[in-house]
C-alpha cells in the first residue's frame, strides 16, 4: 500500500467516526456514559484478541525488552520537557500539571501509534507495538496518577494498581502476557484465517466515535500558545532525540521503525482521563488532545510516511 493510500485509510478510520460521534451525541441520553461503555467493550472484547494473535506470531528474542524500555524513555523525556517548558508558559497549579501530563503521555496504543506500525510493517509492527506499550499502565498508575493527585485541587485518591489488575479492562495486558508465554513455549499459532484488518478497523472506529461523543469545540479556545509548545515537544524534540539515538543503536530495522514511529505520537486520551479523575484543567487537556491529533493527521502523518524510508537506510 502506498503512503498516499495509507494516509487516506488512516483519515477514514479516525476522522469519520470522530465526526459522527460529535454530530450524533445529542441523540444519546448520556454521551459520556455511552462513550465509557464503548471504550470498555473494546478493551474487553476486541483488543485482547488482536494482541494475542499478533504477538503469538512474532519471533521472540531477548532484545525485544528494548521496546517497552524505549516507550518508558519517551514518556519520561516528555515529562521532563513538560516540566521545563510549563513555567515558561506561566502555567500554574492544575494547569501546569495538565500540561506536564499531556507532554508525557502519548497515543502509543493501536488507536494511533500501534495502527500506524501495522500499516507500515504489517502484523510484525502490530505485535511489536503491543510489546512497546506494555510499559504504559505501570507508568500511569505509579507516576502519572500520584502526580496528578498531588497537584489536584480536588485532592482525590489515585486508584491503586490492585484495582487495575483485577479489572476486566486489563485484559489486553493479560493477552500480551499470554501470547508471550504461548510463543516462548513453542505452541504453534493455529493456521486459520484471522480478521486482523476488520477487528482493527472496528476497534479504532469505535474508539474515535466514543471520543467524538465527549468532544466540545470550546475545548480548543484559548489554548493556542500552550498547544504550540506541546506540539514542539511531541513532534520535534522527542522525535529528534529518539531518532538520533536510534541511528547509533544496533537494533534491527523493524524495531527501529516502531520506536521512531511511536516517538512522533500526539497527546493521549489518558491525559484527559487523569484531569477528569483528579480535578485538573480538563479544558486544557481536551484541547491538547484534539489539537495535537488533528495536527498530526493533517501534517505530521503524511510527512512521516514520506520521510520514513529515509530514516534508517
Amino acid at each position: 500500500m502506498s503512503p498516499v493510500a495509507k494516509y487516506f485509510l488512516f483519515q477514514a478510520l479516525i476522522i469519520a467516526p470522530f465526526a459522527a460521534g460529535y454530530f450524533l451525541k445529542r441523540r444519546f441520553a448520556s454521551p459520556a456514559e455511552s462513550s465509557r461503555k464503548i471504550v470498555r467493550s473494546n478493551l474487553i472484547l476486541v483488543e485482547p484478541l488482536i494482541a494475542l494473535w499478533a504477538i503469538w506470531g512474532l519471533r521472540m528474542s531477548a532484545e525485544l525488552i528494548v521496546l517497552p524500555l524505549s516507550g518508558l524513555a519517551l514518556v519520561l523525556l516528555g515529562l521532563g520537557l513538560g516540566a521545563v517548558i510549563a513555567p515558561l508558559l506561566r502555567l500554574r497549579g492544575t494547569s501546569r500539571a495538565a500540561f506536564i501530563i499531556s507532554a508525557s503521555l502519548a497515543n502509543h496504543g493501536f488507536t494511533m501509534g500501534g495502527f500506524i506500525c501495522y500499516l507500515v510493517l504489517g502484523e510484525t509492527g502490530l505485535g511489536y507495538s503491543f510489546i512497546f506499550i506494555s510499559y504504559f499502565m505501570l507508568y500511569t498508575y505509579l507516576i502519572i496518577f500520584p502526580y496528578a493527585r498531588r497537584a489536584s485541587s480536588a485532592g482525590g485518591d489515585a486508584p491503586s494498581p490492585a484495582t487495575y489488575i483485577f479489572d476486566l479492562q486489563n485484559l489486553p495486558l493479560v493477552a500480551v502476557i499470554a501470547a508471550i508465554v504461548l510463543n516462548l513455549s513453542g505452541a504453534p499459532r493455529p493456521a486459520v484465517p484471522f480478521p486482523s484488518d476488520v477487528l482493527l478497523a472496528v476497534s479504532i472506529a469505535s474508539y474515535y466515535f466514543a471520543l467524538g461523543l465527549n468532544f466540545s469545540v470550546s475545548d480548543l479556545r484559548g489554548t493556542l500558545r500552550e498547544s504550540a509548545a506541546l506540539s514542539l515537544i511531541k513532534f520535534v524534540l522527542v522525535p529528534a532525540a529518539a531518532i538520533t539515538l536510534l541511528h547509533f543503536s544496533g537494533l534491527p530495522r523493524d524495531m527501529k521503525t516502531v520506536i521512531a514511529l511511536q516517538s512522533f505520537m500526539p497527546a493521549a486520551i489518558f491525559s484527559v482521563l487523569a484531569s477528569i479523575l483528579f480535578g485538573l484543567d480538563t479544558r486544557l487537556t481536551s484541547g491538547f488532545f484534539v489539537a495535537s491529533t488533528v495536527l498530526f493527521i493533517l501534517a505530521g502523518l503524511p510527512l512521516l510516511l514520506l520521510a520514513l524510508p529515509l530514516l534508517f537506510r
